[in-house]
């Protein structure tokens, strides 16, 4: 057995004779003189050995020589959850490829299930862009017997009808909108799969056939063919140029569409195959959501009683047949029918498949040709039920939050305190008083100018009077500006239209509104003051300045001043729904409705029972107007302050001015309310815009039922006439109640005396009062200086003011005043029809027939 010599904590040379004779016996001898025969003992070093620093050649290490250097050691601190999770580059490249492969392929497997016996049929909706263009004759083509195998079935009415293609194993349901309806225009696009543009040979399309187009791309386009008519009734030769022209002019809307004929049967053929195998287009508003375009559609009204004397109460059950698209439809959400509101659903049946694939008859005449037999699945015996809701499950359609106006502490008052204001309220004096105005509401107008005054301050929810009061002194700018008093501009209009009557301007005007032009002549000065003069207000000479600005406030720096978000909020903010984080709520419910495996499934053709359903929507399905449902993602019945950010469009050129009735249609749903204009910054606190701008983005807030982005908005204005105006388009930004709107207003005043950095200004305030109210607000001017009020001077609104460097002549003393707004809470469901655009070309030629 072999003995090692273990080391020793002190110096190598210091080992003992014993030590060195069993090394010498194992090892051998160390060493010898070459003289004497004596051993000279080795050196060995210690642990102690001094280590120099290796020479610090600038250069970066890179990770492989760092990892060899470290030869797979790891520092046991130095190691975490977070880097024990991590992969290494090449699992996180391989990783990467996964997540495309299987992104991959689930679209390449919607795109396969799209049209087939698995999935929905391929909803096709063909639109015309010009007047000249015929829809029905496209209609007739596709219906043809001649396209090679086609199985034709009918669906009740020429605009609505499904096509099989069992060659291909392919499906189609071909829907054809009424364009000259907008409402139903945009609602087909929301669920169709495929739009069919057809266009006119010479010219393309028309003016409203860029209405439209403008619309559909804003709320958003999905994929889409275009074809034109009448190319083959030109001369041969004219055929290559007119293909030619019409795709130069295509280019600017649709880049990367192509551009087929459709004058014959085989040109039919060719669409069916082109639709049938084209790139689809993801719209995530839709994609996120169950929806479901009816096809056909019973009302059973509900009564009383089950007696033998049941009366309808008014409400009914809709039963709604179709094919579910997007994602798994549940039977315990909530069920939007867009144009007429939110409703719950009772069960969900299962009927016959109108539109098999499978075909199995042969046609009696043509043994190669097949037909489809379409069966009602209202009320056959085939009708199976899938599922029933659940009341303890089912989601309530309330709205608003419960407000309880007791939650608060209160004290009763005693019996002297309710003698007390009784005498007092017997003593006032009581001022004369509308007709029809009750004794109650007769005691509490009193002629008390301090009464009056406090009553309007504690109004902190309406700003009513004050955008009365801002527009009267707008005005009377306008009117000082001008020139000319209102007597003389009311002579001037009497002169001009004395001068104009007679002969054609004569029937030119009594064509004319004349309330609709002084309205839109007053909005356009105003929009004009507030772009020469933004934000300035003239101060009030009867009404204390402290009182009529005192809900306003100055800020030391709009970007960095604080303002508390939860301060005077309105009574209207008892009633909404507010997130605690609405982004990680919104990435959650994505998610839950992405992944559900729950209910009827995409593809299924359903029947579905909606309860308490008015008659009215009933009647419209049978006007010819499309019934789209759509079921709800959770929470989004519920109220809060929606912000949409929109551009104006271009054809727009009225002033829109904030606070002004709108018409919406965000998503699929479509309401009338009266938004506030706001910048779109990234600060804390942005500014209100009193109109909508034209050259920058501009957020808009309504109170409105909550939606999850992503989602377009179109704005429409209503004319008094019926029509609507496409005024903006934009996408939905967030849900925040707490977002801040700062309204500001300014005061100028004239630099009287100067005397280098100190000047007098005048015609700012009019009494001594008013100038220590607002003396800690700091002052600005036009070029750039900045000062504060030092001290009154007199009591006629003279006051001395100190600027950080000399002040010119030529410049105005201004200062900046805040106050927050709310939106109005003018949210309305019912959006009245539009006019027509038939109607509108009739009423247009007539004035030309006129003229």
């Amino acid at each position: 057995m072999a003995l090692i010599a273990l080391p020793t904590l002190g110096p190598a040379n210091n080992t003992t004779a014993q030590e060195n004779d069993v090394t010498d016996k194992v090892c051998g001898p160390r060493g010898s003189m070459a003289a004497g025969g004596e051993q000279q003992q080795a050196h060995r070093a210690g642990l102690y050995k001094q280590k120099n620093k290796t020479h610090k050649h600038g250069k970066h290490r890179t990770k492989g020589e760092v990892e060899r250097e470290n030869k797979g050691r790891v520092a046991a601190m130095a190691v975490t959850k977070k880097q024990r999770r991590e992969l290494s580059k090449m699992d996180r490249r391989h990783k990467a490829g996964q997540l495309r492969r299987n992104k991959k392929d689930q679209v390449l497997a919607e795109k396969r299930r799209l049209g087939s016996g698995d999935g929905p049929p391929h909803l096709v909706a063909v639109v015309t862009l010009h007047a000249s263009a015929d829809a029905a004759s496209v209609a007739r083509l596709l219906r043809a017997e001649g396209g090679g195998g086609l199985v034709r079935v009918t669906q009740g009415t020429e605009d609505c009808f499904g096509l099989v293609l069992p060659r291909f194993k392919h499906r189609f349901i071909f829907v054809r909108p009424d364009t000259a309806d907008l409402h139903t225009l945009l609602d087909v696009a929301k669920v169709a799969d495929s739009l069919v543009f057809v266009l006119d040979a010479a010219v393309g399309w028309d003016s409203y056939g860029e209405y439209c187009l403008s619309c559909l791309f804003a709320q958003g386009l999905p994929s889409h063919v275009l074809v034109c008519q009448g190319v083959a009734a030109l001369p041969v030769k004219k055929r290559a140029d007119c293909r030619r022209a019409l795709s130069r002019l295509t280019e600017s809307r649709f880049p990367d569409a192509r551009l087929l004929p459709l004058d014959t049967e085989q040109d039919a053929a060719l669409l069916l195959r082109h639709l049938g195998s084209q790139k689809q287009r993801r719209l995530g508003f839709r994609s996120r959501r169950s929806h479901l375009l009816a096809q056909c559609v019973t009302y059973m009204p509900t009564c009383s009683d089950n007696g033998p004397n049941a009366l309808p109460m008014g409400l009914g059950t809709l039963r709604v047949s179709g094919y579910v698209r997007g994602c798994p439809l549940q039977v315990n959400r909530l069920i939007h029918i867009v144009g007429h509101g939110d409703f719950q659903l009772s069960q969900i049946d299962a009927p016959t498949d109108p539109l098999p694939i499978q075909l199995t008859q042969p046609h009696p005449a043509k043994p190669g040709k097949v037909d489809v037999e379409m069966t009602d699945g209202g009320d056959g015996p085939a009708v199976r039920v899938l599922m029933k809701a659940d009341p303890a499950q089912r989601e309530s359609l309330q709205t608003e939050a419960e407000v309880d106006p007791m939650d608060r502490e209160q004290t009763w008052p005693t019996e002297e305190e309710l003698q007390e204001a009784e005498e007092e309220l017997k003593n006032r004096r009581v001022l004369k008083v509308p007709k029809g105005t009750s004794e109650y509401q007769a005691s509490w107008i009193v002629d008390d100018e301090v009464g009056e005054a406090s009553d309007d301050s504690c109004d902190d929810s309406c700003d009513d009077d004050d955008d009365m009061m801002e527009e009267a002194d707008e005005d009377e700018r306008d009117g000082g500006s001008d020139g000319a008093s209102g007597d003389e501009a009311e002579e001037e209009e009497e002169e001009l239209s004395s001068s104009g009557r007679g002969g054609t301007d004569q029937q030119y005007d009594e064509g004319m509104d004349e309330a609709e032009e002084s309205e839109g002549l007053k909005r356009y000065r105003e929009a004009r003051a507030h772009e020469i003069f933004p934000d300035e207000i003239d101060t009030p000479l009867d009404v204390p300045a402290r009182t009529r600005f005192q809900r306003y406030r100055g800020l030391k720096s709009f970007r960095s001043s604080p303002w508390d978000p939860m301060e005077n909020l309105p009574p209207d903010y008892s009633r909404i729904f507010q997130f605690q984080n609405f982004e990680r709520t919104r990435r959650r419910v994505v998610a839950e409705a992405a992944q559900e495996e729950e209910g009827a499934m995409v593809g299924w053709y359903v029947t579905l029972h909606v309860v308490d359903v008015p008659p009215s929507v009933m009647e419209s399905f049978q006007r010819g107007r499309p019934l789209l449902l759509v079921s709800l993602l959770p929470h989004e019945q519920k109220m809060s302050v929606m912000h949409m950010l929109v551009h104006r469009h271009p054809s727009n050129t009225e002033p829109i001015k904030s606070k002004e009735e709108l018409v919406f249609q965000c998503g699929f749903r479509r309401f009338r309310a009266s938004p506030t204009f706001s910048q779109h910054t990234a600060a804390d606190k942005h500014k209100m815009e009193r109109f909508l701008r034209a050259d920058a983005p501009t957020v808009m807030s309504v109170y409105a039922p909550i939606t999850f982005p992503t989602a377009g908005v179109l704005v429409f204005k209503q004319r008094d006439n019926g029509m609507q105006d496409l005024v903006a388009t934009g996408s939905l930004l967030s849900c925040n109640p707490q977002r801040v709107v700062l309204k500001r207003i300014v005061l100028s005043g004239h630099p009287f005396k100067i005397n280098r950095r100190s000047a007098v200004v005048r015609y700012m305030f009019f009494n001594r009062d008013d100038i220590l109210w607002f003396k800690p607000v700091e002052l600005r001017t036009k070029w750039g200086r900045r000062g504060h009020i030092k001290e009154p001077l007199g009591t006629h609104g003279h006051m001395k003011c100190v600027f950080d460097n000399q002040l010119r002549s030529q410049d105005t003393v201004m200062m900046n005043l805040y106050k927050r707004v709310y939106p109005r809470w003018t949210y309305d469901p019912y959006v009245p029809l539009p006019l027509p655009w038939v109607k509108q070309e009739q009423s247009v030629d007539e004035n030309e027939e006129m003229e």
